[in-house]
């Protein structure tokens, strides 16, 4: 059996692997200090990883809150060996890759990078070396949009957190770099080290990737039709409630031709779909802060059968649900007694 000793012996036996993180005037604070946290964490963990921050001209820069940031070195200067680049964005993403200079230096660190990762709107800046065309890649929410029409060659993602093509990992920005990185972390030391990263940090275990980053239960409040509201309403009160197109089409007041020609106009997706998101949506809610068996929740939550909600979850998040509870499982501690206070069962 290894001990604590074997472990730590066979971590400093490992080459460092420098992760680079690219600064530059405006950037979002958090999309840098983020990511950085969790390398540093790792490092508690079993990692080794040499962190490293660069800036054009090794200058200090200023965040969108005012932060100043102080880099370890000029990025025209860093010429080491990079086992992950990080591109932080900024929200004024046309100011990024205007700098031809900035994009110049980050396609020359990310060809010979092991891999490459971009935080929110750090997409800008990495599509405009080229180096994402043809990939799939995600920003914030916001600017998916912006990011289509600058860049057509790039394949955007408009829900996930955060994607991987190759080794390549985008994500949407704010907390989801948090998420990201922890994926990485994951990768490189394994699911027991990321867990005690993500507890050390006080955050939940990184989502899966394909989680997307809108809450279809918001989105259906936003509709302007009203046969609309009225379908999509139904489906997120009662998940568990019979949603096949002719009962829903019925309770709307419209055929079924009609309905699906409204959701796809105004929810942008089919009524299956939507009602699939939404009991998505439920049974992760079940999974992570109960402990009903799997079949419950697949009749709680509307999939009717375990099977159908595993083939439900592996489609859209690449894991079962089974798997889903062991890794996101929100697990309380157990209340502390009163001084005084008479001891109970249980």
């Amino acid at each position: 059996m290894s001990t604590s000793n074997d472990r730590a012996a066979t971590a400093h036996a490992r080459p460092p692997h420098t992760v680079v993180m690219v600064l530059f005037d405006g950037v979002a604070a958090l999309d840098v200090t983020g990511p950085l946290d969790v390398w540093a964490a790792a490092n508690r963990h079993g990692g080794r990883y040499r962190i490293v921050t660069v800036s054009p001209g090794g200058k200090e820069v200023t965040t969108t809150s005012g932060l100043g940031l102080t880099a370890d070195m000029a990025l025209e200067e860093f010429t080491g060996r990079v086992g992950t680049l990080v591109v932080p964005g900024r929200p004024d993403w046309w100011a990024a890759v205007s700098d031809c200079d900035l994009v110049s230096h980050l396609a020359r660190l990310a060809r010979s990078a092991r891999r490459v990762s971009a935080v929110c709107a750090g997409a800008f800046p990495l599509a405009a070396t080229g180096l994402l065309d043809g990939r799939l890649a995600v920003t914030h929410w916001q600017l998916v949009d912006d990011l289509a029409a600058r860049y057509p060659a790039v394949r955007v993602d408009r829900e996930s957190i955060f994607v991987r093509d190759g080794r390549y990992v985008t994500s949407a920005g704010v907390t989801s770099g948090i998420d990201m990185t922890l994926s990485l972390v994951e990768e490189d030391l394994g699911p027991e080290a990321a867990r005690a990263v993500a507890r050390f940090l006080v955050v939940f275990m990184a989502r899966p990737g394909g989680q997307s980053q809108f809450s279809v239960r918001m989105q259906a409040r936003y509709r302007s039709s009203a046969a609309v509201r009225t379908v999509l309403d139904a489906v997120t009160a009662e998940p568990g409630a019979d949603h096949s197109l002719s009962a829903l089409a019925a309770r709307a007041g419209v055929s079924v031709r009609h309905l699906t020609r409204l959701v796809r106009k105004e929810a942008d997706t089919t009524v299956t779909r939507f009602v699939e998101q939404i009991r998505l949506e439920a049974a992760r809610g079940l999974l992570e802060t109960g402990t009903d068996p799997l079949d419950l929740v697949a009749r709680r939550s509307g999939f009717g059968s375990a099977e159908t909600m595993r083939r439900a979850f592996v489609r859209a998040f690449d894991m079962t649900p089974g798997a889903y509870r062991a890794r996101f499982r929100i697990r309380r501690p157990a209340r502390r007694p009163v001084p005084g206070e008479p001891a109970t069962d249980g």
